[in-house]
């Protein structure tokens, strides 16, 4: 169905990221790229000062070596780091990369999200491409 998936990872206990991975090879066509992006959400400058200096370098590596150790052995997935707000670095690298879509997960809400966490809501309100959510 789709030759450029996008699946925004997120290590948090409250997200399913193995389903949204199953999800995206059911929908992917055959040869389809499947790119998997993690978001480190930016540090407010007045908190930076009470980190070591390497704090996000090794964050980075960290996922880096976690999303790795997801796409190891499977054929044409990558693993993608990239910093900012989620939900607008997910937009746009969707749009940079030219997916057709993205498979997200959602955490069960609580009565402040009513139907979807705030990412995925923004996610699924301001994309270009299909979005499909995984509960």
């Amino acid at each position: 169905m789709y030759k450029n998936i996008l699946v925004p990872i997120s290590f948090g206990e409250d997200r399913d990221s193995k389903s949204a991975v199953d999800v995206a090879k059911v929908l992917a066509d055959e040869g389809a790229m499947i790119t998997l992006l993690h978001v480190i959400e930016q540090i407010p400058v007045h908190t930076l000062s009470y980190l070591p200096a390497d704090h996000m370098a090794k964050r980075h590596a960290e996922v880096e070596a976690k999303l790795a150790s997801l796409t190891k052995g499977l054929p044409d997935f990558a693993g993608v780091v990239t910093s900012g707000h989620a939900g607008r670095a997910i937009l746009d690298f969707a749009d940079e990369a030219g997916s057709d879509c993205i498979v997200i997960a959602s955490h069960r809400p609580g009565m402040q999200d009513l139907l979807l966490g705030s990412t995925a809501a923004k996610v699924v309100r301001h994309a270009k491409c299909c979005v499909h959510v995984v509960r």
